[in-house]
């Protein structure tokens, strides 16, 4: 699993709002069980306030998606959906945003 690769999202109870989860695991430890990735939320979905530079708008599929960085999560490998591209065009964005949330720069 290449970093930044887009997988549709399997959990019925969430898949609505959030269609696409984003793998931003590094290739180097793709030997472990689970992966760590940002939810990709529909822009209009409830109580969801991008901020630019913590909460991206990527464009994926013809459509404005935004990257939840504070959400991020490590999930089991199982869980991802196929995968439906990539986001390696907003790596530095999406960086960025993590950066931010980690050390507040």
């Amino acid at each position: 699993m290449a970093a930044y690769s887009v997988f549709q999202n399997l959990n019925p109870r969430t898949q609505a709002a959030i269609p696409f989860l984003l793998d931003v695991q590094s290739e180097l430890l793709s030997g472990l069980g689970t992966r760590v990735v940002v939810p990709l939320y529909r822009s209009g979905a409830a109580d969801v306030h991008a901020m630019s530079r913590l909460t991206p708008v990527v464009q994926f599929q013809g459509g404005p998606l935004v990257a939840m960085v504070p959400e991020l999560a490590g999930i089991a490998r199982r869980e991802l959906g196929p995968c439906a591209g990539d986001l390696a065009s907003a790596r530095a964005e999406i960086l960025q945003a993590m950066d931010l949330l980690l050390t507040g720069f």
